[in-house]
């Protein structure tokens, strides 16, 4: 088995185990391949392993890989931050964004999404952590941008996203995700999807709820920025 096969392999392990520690049915775990800086012939291994959904944060290498990849049935999760200027790109060529914040960047995707096309699925992304350097909204910003999103014509909000600060203390782990579930709740949208997790604090986020968990580093090794 080649060397994706294998990380692929210890990832599903790792979420199985994790959802059977909580109780959960392994397959309310979606994985989402974060692909960036990875190469096309890359993407298209894990397809044939049985992988469909993957993440891009650069919308240029994202659309290249789009084209040479056209032929296969892959599901493209957008993931990074958005600008104003990339709505239309993003709106086209996606399934799934994970990182809207504001409602500009929402309303210029919902005005953009071609109307051949289903709605296009939405996270919020959020700063639960209050880390300067990160985007997401507030917590306190969060409630009044779900109702004006929700209502959006061309857009279907499914969930919340948010990238915790590092840490490798479990409990720091599990309380921002537990944060960002209890925000879900709160909102009262019957919401069904947590983007949370990434390779090395994935079990906290199966824990407190993540039907997406966000692996690229554990799938594909250390990015390759030279590639981008």
């Amino acid at each position: 088995m080649s060397t994706l096969a294998d990380n692929l392999h210890a990832i599903r392990t790792r979420i199985d185990g994790a959802a059977k520690a909580s109780h959960r049915d392994p397959a309310s775990v979606q994985l989402l391949a974060v692909s960036k800086t990875k190469p096309a012939s890359a993407i298209a291994e894990l397809h044939r392993a049985g992988v469909r959904d993957f993440g891009e944060n650069y919308l240029q290498e994202a659309l290249t890989k789009q084209t040479e990849l056209s032929d296969l049935p892959l599901i493209w999760h957008f993931i990074g931050p958005i600008q104003s200027n990339k709505t239309k790109a993003i709106a086209e060529h996606f399934d799934w964004v994970h990182s809207v914040d504001r409602l500009k960047i929402a309303q210029r995707l919902s005005d953009q999404r071609p109307t051949d096309l289903p709605p296009l699925n939405i996270c919020l992304q959020v700063n639960v952590s209050g880390e300067d350097s990160k985007s997401g909204c507030t917590p306190e910003q969060l409630p009044a941008l779900a109702q004006a999103v929700a209502a959006l014509p061309n857009l279907r909000l499914r969930g919340l996203m948010a990238i915790p600060e590092p840490t490798d203390d479990p409990a720091a782990q599990h309380a921002a995700f537990a944060r960002l579930r209890q925000l879900q709740e709160a909102l009262g949208l019957g919401l069904d999807s947590l983007s949370m997790g990434m390779s090395h604090d994935l079990e906290a986020a199966i824990a407190q709820g993540a039907t997406w968990v966000r692996i690229g580093t554990a799938l594909f090794g250390a990015r390759d920025y030279g590639h981008a």
